[in-house]
């Protein structure tokens, strides 16, 4: 599948720094920032600094080091949000929407980090 990327997306602007952002972990291949939306008390987006447009995108054609930096973005951001479960935390919930029925909203591939209050189920089981 051919993935085209949208140089002029929020997330691109973000990372050029057109558009300021509540920065919370920047690495060398990751940024994580507070969402301007909040769905949760903590509600973080991290993003790699590739034009990445879906995480299969990323995980089939990122290099070895952007994956493991941006695996390790998210934990760095879970541990310092004190939200590991077994830590202290109560747990957390990481999502991310890939193309239309995942409702993806930016063709830039991000994570949502969620935590702070039980969040209920992500979607209904069949029958209910």
């Amino acid at each position: 599948m051919a993935y085209t990327y949208d140089t002029n997306n929020i997330f691109a602007k973000i990372l050029r720094g057109e558009i300021p952002c509540n920065k919370v972990l920047e690495t060398e291949h990751s940024l994580a920032f507070h969402d301007v939306r909040p769905q949760a008390p903590a509600h973080i987006l991290v993003i790699p600094k590739g034009p990445f447009v879906t995480f299969d995108h990323f995980a089939l054609e990122a290099s070895d080091a952007e994956r493991a930096d941006f695996v390790a973005a998210i934990g760095t951001v879970c541990r310092d949000l004190g939200i590991q479960p077994g830590e202290g935390g109560a747990g957390y919930r990481v999502i991310a929407n890939s193309g239309d029925h995942g409702v993806q909203e930016v063709m830039h591939l991000h994570v949502h980090i969620l935590a702070g209050r039980m969040l209920g189920r992500m979607l209904a089981k069949p029958g209910e």
